[in-house]
């Protein structure tokens, strides 16, 4: 069988998924290489190596990739994730996240996101659902935490206490805009004037992630 021909998004997928869709990952390896993402590890090589991929998604010239599921996974990670470490520290960082959103929606209703091979597939996919603020977040968060619940459920075995502690995750997240309606955390850098029970809550520093 010819070998399949590469897309254009493949290399966004090889950077945030070493795993590529092979199940038989190394569980310490795996749950260690998700924090070091989500902890802004990544930003120096995603600067390096995407920087003007992201502002051409930002700018919605890559939107062809959302016809294909793993082009439309790609964007969604470019988007709600790239987006973060390109413009870390500025207001850009979440400017994407409407988008990012729509595509997650739009996926999960057409199937693109059930035709997904892996957990971390999925988990990456629907990460817009907690993370974009909206007057339907809680919704959203509770449709994230029934999807993450599905995930953990069939992820394989050696794998499913990480998937757990992401539902967790996500019900914490939700905890969160159930108190203030947003991500407080965001307030300096989107200029917006924290409350006080806000300011007690960051003074913490304990954010999910």
């Amino acid at each position: 069988m010819p070998e399949k021909p590469r897309e254009d998004w493949d290399e966004v997928l090889d950077f945030w998924f070493p795993e590529g869709r092979a199940l038989d990952v190394d569980p310490q390896a795996h749950h260690a290489h998700w924090r070091w993402r989500m902890q802004g590890g990544a930003d120096a090589e995603i600067m390096a190596r995407f920087a003007d991929l992201t502002e051409s998604a930002a700018q919605g010239r890559l939107d062809a990739w959302a016809q294909d599921p793993h082009g439309r996974l790609a964007l969604i990670t470019v988007l709600d994730q790239f987006s973060r470490s390109v413009w870390r520290d500025d207001a850009r960082a979440f400017a994407q996240d409407p988008y990012a959103l729509s595509l997650s929606m739009s996926g999960i209703s057409n199937g693109d996101y059930a035709r997904l091979e892996t957990p971390w597939s999925q988990i990456v996919f629907g990460l817009p659902l907690g993370h974009c603020e909206g007057p339907d977040h809680l919704q959203r968060l509770d449709q994230l935490i029934t999807l993450r619940e599905g995930i953990a459920i069939t992820a394989p075995a050696p794998l499913q206490p990480i998937y757990s502690g992401l539902v967790s995750q996500a019900r914490d997240v939700r905890k969160i805009i159930a108190a203030f309606g947003r991500h407080p955390h965001r307030n300096g850098v989107l200029n917006r004037k924290s409350t006080a029970v806000e300011e007690a809550y960051l003074a913490k520093g304990q954010f999910p992630i």
